[in-house]
């Protein structure tokens, strides 16, 4: 399933969480997941895994139940965190991705969240797998914020209080020292790339230069912590994936990753799969499945995609 394309689209961390005797167990895939994506299938929403060395078209189904966003490899690929949708309600779960027992990590509307947690968003985990950063919308709010919880449940802090911009996916640095997440007005417009300190020193922010009007959905952390990947929107209304630098004074000369110039092709969800090579969705708006394609960095130019894994949906890759 691994093809080239031309320029225009062809067609375990659990600690002690709660367990939970829905949405576990699942399917077997062909190969024991050690290294690869975790995604979502459109048509049943549950969590989906598949090694690099396994094969894309029968991937293990890690829960059954649907209702899953986001899911997200641990440091070590032994877990995946997500959100769990159950009417208007949302919480963070995990699940082994060698499949077995989903586990309840925290529930909107918890005592330890004193303004009020909901809406859950885009969990991912600290490099030491022993805690989860994530967007809520706090009670009575019009913005989201960033918040942490430790992976037994305990320890919920929010990053960002009385903030006044919206948060969106965050991304650690590979020392665990702060999220890299994008901010803006308001989820539709993230315009700026954040700098959030986990000690609660206070976020820093950096444009996102000329051509990108805002981040479409994540901002993903280089190996290195020196470059980040993002899904930009185009003032043509396409999103394509940029590559920046990233230091001490923040984000500076955005690149983009690919060649593809057709305005239906959608490229979003990058998370890194190399030092010189990330793995994103990319959507033909025009016709087909959404899937999750690669593409190398740094050589220049603008690079051909190929295809990884299909039908698939809000990837995340790891452990890395």
């Amino acid at each position: 399933m691994r093809r080239f394309i031309g320029g225009v689209l062809a067609v375990g961390l659990l600690g002690a969480c709660e367990p939970i005797d829905d949405g576990g167990g699942g399917t077997t895939g062909d190969v024991l997941f050690t290294q690869g994506f975790a995604f979502v299938r459109e048509d049943d929403r549950n969590v989906y895994v598949v090694d690099d060395d396994g094969d894309p078209n029968s991937p293990q189904k890690l829960t059954t139940t649907g209702g899953v966003y986001w899911p997200s490899v641990s440091r070590d690929g032994r877990s995946v965190v997500f959100v769990q949708r159950t009417g208007s309600a949302t919480s963070l779960r995990t699940v082994p991705t060698a499949g077995g027992t989903t586990a309840t990590l925290f529930s909107a509307g918890d005592s330890a969240c004193p303004r009020g947690c909901g809406n859950f968003r885009t969990p991912t985990f600290s490099p030491d797998g022993r805690s989860v950063v994530f967007v809520f919308t706090p009670g009575n709010s019009s913005v989201t914020s960033l918040g942490r919880v430790n992976t037994d449940g305990s320890g919920f802090v929010e990053l960002t209080p009385n903030t006044t911009v919206s948060y969106g996916a965050p991304s650690f640095l590979p020392n665990g020292s702060a999220v890299i997440a994008p901010a803006g007005s308001g989820l539709g417009q993230l315009n700026q790339i954040a700098r959030v300190p986990v000690d609660g020193s206070g976020a820093t922010f950096s444009s996102l230069g000329n051509e990108v009007l805002a981040v479409e959905n994540r901002v993903a952390v280089s190996p290195s912590g020196s470059q980040v990947a993002f899904d930009g929107r185009l003032s043509s209304g396409s999103v394509r994936i940029f590559v920046a630098a990233f230091g001490g004074s923040g984000v500076s000369g955005a690149q983009r990753v690919t060649d593809l110039t057709a305005a239906s092709v959608q490229e979003t969800w990058p998370s890194w799969t190399r030092s010189n090579q990330l793995g994103f969705l990319l959507v033909d708006a025009s016709g087909g499945d959404p899937g999750i394609y690669r593409a190398t960095t740094g050589t220049g130019t603008p690079s051909s995609v190929t295809l990884a894994v299909p039908s698939a949906a809000e990837p995340s890759y790891g452990p890395l």
